[in-house]
Formats: C-alpha cells, sequence, structure tokens
C-alpha cells in the first residue's frame, strides 16, 4: 500500500506533496476504520468529509467523527488506536499513535515517520506526517446520518452526515468558535456559492448552539449572526489561515470580506 502512495505521490508538484501524502494516508484511515467495525458507531463530518464526499477544493488535516449511537455508552475507543496504527505498520508504514481523551472528546495523533524523506518533499529526519483523528462523544441531537460508496484510490463505505447537517457544523463552528479560522469561511463560501440555496440543518445548529452554551436562536438568523462574526475580523488573519490548504491559490483573490457579506446579505 505505501508503495501505491509513493507513486500517486511521486506525480505531484513538490508543494503539493505534503496534502498528497497526508489526503492517502487519511483515506487508508478511513478503510480501516471500516474494515475493522468501528464505523458502525461513527458518522465522518468537517472539512475532510465535505472533501471526500463533496469535491470542496481544499485539503484538511483532520479526520472528524461524531458518536452516533444513542444511548450505547461510550464506544470501545482504547482498542481502535493501536489497531489502526497496526494497520499502517502492515501497509508499510513507520507509524506510531498517541492518545488523548477528555469529557466528551477522544483525540488520537498518528505519526508517521519518514514518509516525508520517501516523497521527497524534505530531507529532514525530524519531519514526520502527522493526521489527527477526533471524535465527539457526545454530539448534539438532529443529525441526518447516511451512508455513501466513493472511490478514491480503492472503494470506502462512509457513514457520515449529509449535507444539511454537515453544513449546520460549519455554522456552529464559525459562529461560537474562540479565534477566526479561515477554513471556515472559505467552506461558507463554498456552501453559498456551489450549494446555492441549500438551508442548513436547523434543528442541529439550535441543539449545538445551546450545548455549547450560546444563543440557540442564532440558528434561525445565521445569517445576521454571520454578518456581525464577520464584520469583527481581521481579514488578513482569516487569509492566512486558509492560504496554505486551498487546491488553487488563485481562489485567495476573490475571498473578500465584502463579498463574503453580500453573500451573506443573500
Amino acid at each position: 500500500m505505501k508503495d501505491h502512495l509513493l507513486q500517486v505521490v511521486a506525480a505531484r508538484p513538490v508543494t503539493e506533496r505534503p496534502h498528497a501524502a497526508r489526503e492517502y494516508v487519511q483515506l487508508y484511515l478511513l478503510r480501516l476504520l471500516h474494515e475493522q467495525g468501528a464505523m458502525r458507531r461513527l458518522a465522518f463530518l468537517g472539512g475532510m468529509a465535505l472533501r471526500i464526499l463533496h469535491s470542496l477544493p481544499r485539503f484538511s488535516e483532520n479526520l472528524d467523527f461524531c458518536d452516533v449511537t444513542a444511548g450505547g455508552g461510550r464506544p470501545d475507543l482504547p482498542s481502535v488506536p493501536p489497531r489502526l496504527a497496526s494497520g499502517l505498520l502492515d501497509a508499510g508504514y513507520a507509524a506510531s499513535v498517541k492518545t488523548r481523551s477528555a469529557r466528551n472528546v477522544a483525540s488520537w495523533w498518528f505519526r508517521l515517520d519518514a514518509l516525508p524523506r520517501d516523497v521527497g518533499w524534505s530531507s529532514d529526519p525530524r519531519l514526520a506526517l502527522k493526521v489527527k483523528v477526533e471524535i465527539d462523544l457526545a454530539p448534539p441531537d438532529g443529525a441526518v446520518v447516511e451512508t455513501t460508496l466513493v472511490q478514491r484510490f480503492f472503494p470506502i463505505a462512509l457513514r457520515h452526515h449529509d449535507l444539511p447537517s454537515l453544513f449546520a457544523g460549519k455554522l456552529h463552528a464559525l459562529l461560537t468558535r474562540p479565534y477566526p479560522k479561515g477554513r471556515d469561511w472559505f467552506d461558507l463560501v463554498w456552501y453559498l456559492t456551489e450549494k446555492h440555496g441549500l438551508a442548513p440543518n436547523l434543528d442541529l445548529l439550535r441543539n449545538a448552539l445551546a450545548q455549547t452554551g450560546h444563543d440557540p436562536s442564532d440558528a434561525h438568523r445565521w445569517r445576521k449572526a454571520a454578518r456581525a462574526r464577520l464584520k469583527s475580523l481581521d481579514w488578513n488573519s482569516v487569509l492566512r489561515d486558509v492560504k496554505p490548504f486551498l487546491e488553487r491559490q488563485s481562489d485567495l483573490e476573490h475571498l473578500r470580506q465584502d463579498l463574503v457579506d453580500k453573500l451573506l446579505r443573500g
């Protein structure tokens, strides 16, 4: 499996190889999660879900999930990270994993040593490729879950939030994150243009806002709330955050604060 990654990444320009290698590993981890049965309890969400399922034109660092098994107790998480690391080792990667569990979140960091040198983007022996997996163990109610078969290097059956629920999750992050994240605003523009007319899952958004101590009525006035947040931002900071993750660097020229405000006015 590693030989296939090297072949895929070698065909890309050197500047794109870090993202290409990470994305291949992310997809392989999704395949391993399915094969090991973990996806029976999990739903895929976040930026990488948008990219794989809906061709979002930006890269993502993390794999984000939520536990969607109501009333089933905490999933058997401790056994999953070492089995995933073992699957990576079996595929030819020098892999290790660190885990951290908070009250309602489980996080795993996979480190693949030597891969940056193997794919030719860095000769620094200290550099490794890292992928974070994060699971919300107590997600808000209201999400709609689907299963889709995708073909990206290999077939993967993905259990995931539907598009209105993904939209609601993005709006919740954008409205409540304590710091501005350019990727949130890039994704919002994608929703408002590529998916023009799509309505977010308001039940999920309202429940998510209430769960995190924010005003749930902002769910029904999300455009107004997003515009208020937009006006408070240092837009140069927003652009710096998203720039390294864009497929097309020219997209940055069009991501203007005034144009985003115009989109939100509807």
